[in-house]
């Protein structure tokens, strides 16, 4: 990191130095003659603010929580003290602008970009949903972005080049400041395999390694920044994930990066002071980011919920954290009478923002807010329960797929696919609109089929239902009974379809076609050998057609069973230690 600031103490070096000689001349006029001292070295401020998994959240919630107008209003404020204090911004975005609220997804996140340019980020970092749409609206995107999207480990497979650029340089306030994209590896299993197979996901420990020698030799930034879409995993423990912003740290020169600004594990990384272990943070609290290797690591949660801010200080060689903080956007919590209250003063929305917004907004609600059925209870999509259990959502989305595909006897669904819950509130008597499927069901897989002697079934779930948890892959079923050694990673299956199960018999069951063609790093079934059929039904259209022929969804009548997992530290899934 050096150059400029090497210049710098070069230059306070002889302006001292001539300044001493020339009082050593006159010292014979005047002994008592007395000279400020000179600082050697200048101080420079700069600050980093980000935001990480937009996931379609342009518009505020129903409680008025976060929003683009409400971020630009504090981006602005945050732009203003730091000037007057004599720093500058620097804003990025830890990538996954896409996929999560129909209103966006509907229009290919577009109102998501255009925010992004009114608030006027510099760069961000590709994420693997950046992938979850044809390619040609993925380049649309990056035309309308008037900033870089960034990623350096993403290569075209017969070209040997990059998709995007690898960094960016910035002057920020005088200083050098280079920015790499980095984006996880996985995205090759967990983007959609339509869209990435003539991609190559790159080892980004390694790509950063070689980028960081080349912006050494060629640019010589002072500061060196990535912005990731890789996750952050208390102590580096990645699990079944790809290695993440822990593991990219520790894996270069100490300090190689100054910071990692990322994203794709969606928690706010706030560590227990003096430690590498995660704070019990809630909206308000302090937070210390997590630092490995000499690096910070750093991430703000997901959906704009949070503005992080992190101010440095750089004094030749030496950059140092001077603040950080995780602001909240309009975050409400319960008092004591059960209302939403705002947690810290309100940030008014921009006015400008907030029009332009709205058109969008009031565009994508009026295809969605019919009403399709009535309910009762929580069907449970929460991220972090329905990729470590079976949930009721699940087996409803599974029984959905697999009843219309007439061959079919049971389901795979994976967890990754379950982005939302229905009725998070699990009030009675409630109605179902086809936003709440699209809120579910977003990326728009095809429901699929397979069809396989029955030992072919057993060899394929191996794989597949000892898938651990915490992860999107972890499985979800319906119309299967079995026992799943997570040990062994062996299954045994004792009915499908209610009927016993006979390995030497034909069984047809559905997957999302997503995961039929590889991804989550299931095995690839969409060949011909293995009676692969397209059923041409839409996920989301699937499910908001079962629905709608119920009428009524009682989620007690989806209550999971018939999967049961052992040699395993949850009961509830394989939860094996990595040897």
């Amino acid at each position: 990191m050096n150059n400029i600031n090497k210049k710098r103490l070069l230059k306070s070096t002889i302006s001292a130095a001539i300044l001493a000689a020339l009082v050593g001349c006159n010292s014979s006029d005047s002994n008592d003659a007395k000279t400020d001292p000179v600082d050697p070295v200048e101080t420079v401020k700069f600050t980093v603010l980000h935001t990480n998994d937009n996931h379609g959240r342009f518009w505020h919630n129903k409680y008025g929580e976060y929003g683009m107008a409400a971020r630009k209003t504090l981006i602005n404020q945050l732009r203003e003290k730091v000037e007057a204090d004599g720093g500058e911004v620097l804003l990025l975005s830890g990538g996954d602008i896409n996929t999560g609220v129909p209103a966006s997804d509907l229009q290919d996140a577009v109102p998501d970009f255009i925010g992004m340019n009114h608030i006027e980020y510099d760069a961000m970092a590709v994420g693997n949903h950046e992938f979850d749409n044809p390619r040609d609206i993925l380049e649309m995107q990056k035309n309308l972005a008037e900033f870089p999207m960034l990623s350096a480990n993403i290569y075209l497979k017969d070209k040997n080049e990059r998709l995007f650029d690898a960094y960016k340089i910035f002057d920020v306030n005088g200083l050098k400041v280079a920015v790499i994209g980095l984006t996880t590896e996985d995205t090759a299993k967990i983007g959609n395999p339509e869209y990435t197979s003539d991609l190559e996901f790159r080892d980004p420990k390694a790509e950063a390694k070689k980028v960081i020698a080349e912006l050494e030799a060629s640019e010589k930034p002072d500061i060196i920044l990535a912005t990731t879409h890789m996750g952050h995993y208390e102590n580096g423990v990645f699990g079944s994930n790809a290695p993440g912003d822990v593991a990219l740290a520790n894996a270069l020169e100490a300090g190689a990066l100054d910071a990692i600004i990322g994203g794709h594990s969606q928690n706010p990384v706030c560590m227990e002071p003096g430690t590498t272990d995660y704070a019990e943070f809630t909206p308000g609290d302090e937070c210390t980011p997590d630092k490995q290797n000499g690096t910070y690591i750093m991430q703000a949660h997901e959906w704009g919920k949070y503005v992080g801010r992190a101010d440095f200080e750089v004094t030749g060689e030496e950059v140092k954290l001077t603040n950080y903080e995780l602001i909240p956007v309009n975050l409400k919590e319960k008092n004591e009478d059960g209302e939403r209250v705002l947690i810290g003063e309100e940030i008014k929305k921009d006015e400008d923002l907030y029009a332009l917004l709205e058109y969008y907004q009031k565009k994508g609600e009026e295809a969605l807010n019919g009403v399709i059925a009535t309910g009762n209870g929580k069907l449970e999509g929460d991220r972090a329960v329905v990729r470590s259990q079976q949930t009721n959502l699940g087996t409803l989305i599974a029984t959905a797929h697999h009843s219309k595909i007439a061959k079919a006897s049971f389901a795979v669904m994976n967890s990754g696919g379950v982005r939302d819950s229905i009725n998070k509130d699990g009030i009675d008597n409630y109605e179902i609109t086809y936003n709440d499927v699209l809120l579910v069901q977003p990326f728009g897989n095809m429901v699929t089929s397979v069809t396989m002697p029955g030992a072919n079934v057993v060899e394929y779930l191996n794989t597949v239902a000892t898938m651990q948890v915490g992860s999107g892959a972890y499985a979800q079923f319906a119309g299967i009974d079995m026992s799943v050694d997570c040990a062994a990673s062996q299954v045994t299956i004792n009915t499908i379809g209610g009927q016993d199960f006979d390995e030497s018999a034909e069984y047809t069951f559905t997957v999302p076609s997503f995961n039929a063609a590889g991804g989550d790093g299931y095995p690839k079934v969409n060949t011909t050998e293995n009676g692969y059929v397209d059923s041409g039904f839409v996920d989301a259209d699937v499910l908001k057609g079962f629905i709608e022929e119920k009428g009524h969804i009682n989620a007690a009548d989806y209550t999971p069973s018939g999967v049961v997992y052992v040699n395993s530290a949850s009961a509830n899934g394989c939860q094996v230690a990595a040897e």
